[in-house]
């Protein structure tokens, strides 16, 4: 399975409409990305890769996104420690030294508790991402978009470079092992230096091959006479059933569960438990 490739799979969750799982995702998302309760974040994270796991999306086809994920927590993780050492015991009203470092630069436990929860909270975005961009085809993406009155012409561009993603990634693939039948090493037995300039060798043709690819795409959606109209008829386009239902049901269940836990609960957006 290619990165940010559509997976064909018979399951309950491919066979859901566009428009669930994207109202879905956005239900979810907003939540996550509204309170900062790490029993949400936990809550949530289970529950995605339940759905990942019915979606039949295997962990090794996402080695590479976990990669990046991983890479992204680290810089996220110094970077917070490093500009903003006090937030946690500001945003939780107390202060309990566990490693004393230097000046300000002392690790608390309420510094660790926050960046613990913030690691929860990209993590339990990322799968959500992940069972909607492998589960839902292109074409009916941007039938989902326009549904959410969205510019047909947006859900459309949306749609193609989803649908192109494929396409790019292995036309990459193939230039790059031109580039090193050609001599231009970019494994790991060379200097970074040297990989980011044979790298950057590989990827100008990419770049030019893309941009003739997006003027032939043009022409030809011009010559079709698109965009003449202010509307357009989706073929894609899937009516809502009973599973679509249920599935909102669930997921704005979900949500709503965790506002209410916010706002009743820990009245507020943040899970303190250091009071």
């Amino acid at each position: 399975m290619n990165l940010f490739n559509y997976s064909y799979e018979d399951t309950f969750i491919h066979r859901l409409s566009g428009l669930t799982k994207l109202l879905s995702f956005m239900a979810l998302t907003g939540v996550v990305m509204y309170i900062y309760d790490i029993r949400v974040f936990a809550a949530i994270l289970i529950f995605s890769f339940s759905v990942m796991r019915a979606a039949r999306i295997r962990m090794r086809d996402l080695k590479v996104i976990f990669i990046y994920v991983g890479i992204f927590f680290v810089i996220n993780a110094v970077l917070s420690f490093v500009f903003a050492p006090t937030f946690g015991p500001e945003t939780y009203g107390s202060y309990t030294l566990w490693i004393p470092i230097a000046g300000k630069y002392n690790l608390t436990y309420e510094q660790v508790f926050y960046q613990i929860s913030k690691i929860f909270k990209y993590s339990s975005v990322v799968p959500l991402g992940v069972i909607f961009l492998f589960t839902t085809d292109p074409s009916e993406f941007a039938s989902s978009l326009s549904a959410i009155f969205v510019p047909y012409k947006i859900s459309y561009a949306v749609s193609l470079t989803l649908r192109h993603f494929p396409d790019i990634q292995k036309e990459y693939g193939d230039i790059s092992k031109a580039q090193q039948a050609r001599g231009l090493d970019i494994s790991s037995k060379t200097s970074f230096w040297h990989r980011f300039k044979n790298a950057a060798a590989t990827m100008i043709p990419l770049i030019f091959s893309s941009l003739e690819r997006i003027d032939v795409i043009t022409n030809a959606m011009h010559l079709r006479g698109f965009s003449k109209h202010k509307k357009r008829t989706w073929y894609s386009r899937r009516k809502l059933k009973k599973g679509d239902f249920a599935a909102l049901v669930v997921s704005f269940g979900i949500a709503g569960a965790a506002i209410y836990i916010a706002v009743f609960v820990n009245h507020g957006r943040f899970y303190n438990p250091f009071q």
